[in-house]
């Protein structure tokens, strides 16, 4: 059974809850948060994530199919470390959910 991707983003939340994730609210929309920031949004069945800008991971997500700079103002500016995935490459949210924390743990 194929999951929606909402049931993809709870999984990934319980998933990381272990290392210290929480959620939360980013962009009007439900976040994933390390030490009070977050670093993944969930909405209109796409997820945004913030990897570090110029990495591979980074370069690599946004070469997959429908991955876009994440522009929430929708004025063309988008945020420079992170990249929106369409729910058409859910399968790949958990590897960049925990590549975004590594970075994230990183930067702490």
């Amino acid at each position: 059974m194929r999951m929606d991707a909402e049931e993809r983003f709870d999984e990934i939340v319980d998933d990381l809850a272990p290392r210290g994730v929480l959620p939360g609210a980013l962009f009007g929309s439900r976040s994933l948060t390390y030490e009070g920031k977050a670093f993944a949004s969930f909405g209109h069945g796409r997820l945004a994530i913030k990897l570090v800008g110029g990495s591979p991971e980074h370069s690599e997500t946004l070469a997959l199919e429908g991955a876009e700079p994440f522009d929430p103002s929708g004025k063309g500016r988008p945020l420079k470390e992170w990249v929106l995935v369409p729910a058409s490459q859910e399968q790949e949210w958990p590897r960049l959910a925990a590549a975004g924390l590594a970075a994230m743990v990183e930067r702490a």
